[in-house]
C-alpha cells in the first residue's frame, strides 16, 4: 500500500489531486467549484491512502459512481465520497437519504453531510470482511461478526431498504478495530424493490466459492447447502423474526 499524502485544499486544483478529485478528467471550472464545495463542508485537506488507487494516488475505494479518500474536517478524519464527472447521476443527495435510512436504524457509517459532488461519512477504520477473516481465526469472534451483519441485514429488511449488492459484498462489508461490522456503500439501494439483504448476504457468507466463504467454513465448518437453501427459502416466503432466527441457528449456532 502506497505511502498515504495529504493535501491542504488551497493545492488540489494541482496535479494529480485535480484529475482524482474530479475524476477521470478535470478542468479549471469544474475543480475550482468542487474545491469552493469541500470548503463549505468545513474540509481543511484530503488525504490520499487506501489499497485502490487513481492516477497513480492511493485512494479508500473506486467504483462506477465516486472515488473515497479521507477528509480532514475540525481536526477529525472521515470518509469523502467524490462523484465522478462521468457518473450516471448528477448528484450525491439520492445516496445520503439512502444512507440516512439505513442510520435510522444503525446501519451504515453515519451520515455527516452532502452536497451535489461530495457525500462525506464516518470513516471505517478498519479492513474488509474478507481480510479481516485472515487475521481473525478464533470462533467467537468470527461468530460475533456474523451475527451482528445478519442483524444489521434483518434491520435493513425490516426498514425496507434493499442494499443490492449484498450477493457480491467483499466491498461492502467492513470491520473495525473494534471488530465491529459495517455494511457500506448505499449508491444503488432502494426502498422501491422487494429486500432481498438477508437472503442475499447469506448467500455469499454461506453458500458461494468466494474465498469470503471459504474461510468462514474453514473457521465455523461446513453447512449443509440443502438445508441452507431451504431455510433461506421458508426466510424469503414469510420474512418474520422466527424465520430469520431459524437461520442464525442453522448458520452460526
Amino acid at each position: 500500500m502506497k505511502t498515504p499524502i495529504t493535501v491542504p485544499i488551497e493545492k488540489l486544483s494541482e496535479e494529480p489531486y485535480a484529475s482524482v478529485v474530479c475524476y477521470p478528467r478535470a478542468n479549471p471550472n469544474e475543480i475550482a467549484t468542487r474545491i469552493e464545495e469541500l470548503k463549505q463542508h468545513g474540509v481543511k485537506a484530503v488525504e490520499f491512502s487506501g489499497k485502490a488507487s487513481a492516477f497513480n494516488m492511493p485512494v479508500l475505494g473506486k467504483g462506477y459512481v465516486g472515488l473515497v479518500a479521507v477528509a480532514h474536517v475540525k481536526g477529525e478524519r472521515v470518509a469523502l465520497k467524490m462523484r465522478r464527472v462521468d457518473a450516471d447521476r448528477q448528484s450525491l443527495e439520492h445516496e445520503a437519504e439512502l444512507l440516512a435510512k439505513a442510520n435510522s436504524v444503525d446501519v451504515g457509517p453515519k451520515l455527516l453531510g452532502v452536497s451535489k459532488n461530495f457525500l462525506l461519512m464516518h470513516l471505517v477504520d478498519g479492513d474488509l470482511l474478507e481480510d479481516w477473516l485472515e487475521t481473525h481465526k478464533d470462533t467467537e469472534a468470527v461468530r460475533g461478526v456474523l451475527v451482528e451483519i445478519l442483524e444489521q441485514c434483518w434491520r435493513l429488511d425490516e426498514a425496507g431498504l434493499d442494499h443490492g449488492e449484498l450477493s457480491k459484498a467483499p466491498k461492502h462489508l467492513l470491520v473495525d478495530r473494534a471488530n465491529k461490522p459495517f455494511i457500506v456503500d448505499f449508491e444503488t439501494s432502494s426502498s422501491a424493490r422487494r429486500v432481498a439483504n438477508v437472503t442475499a448476504v447469506c448467500q455469499f457468507l454461506f453458500a458461494g466459492n468466494s474465498t469470503t466463504a471459504q474461510k468462514i467454513a474453514t473457521t465455523l465448518g461446513e453447512i449443509s447447502r440443502e438445508e441452507l437453501i431451504g431455510a433461506l427459502r421458508n426466510y424469503k416466503k414469510e420474512r418474520n423474526r422466527q424465520n430469520f432466527e431459524s437461520l442464525l441457528r442453522l448458520t452460526l449456532s
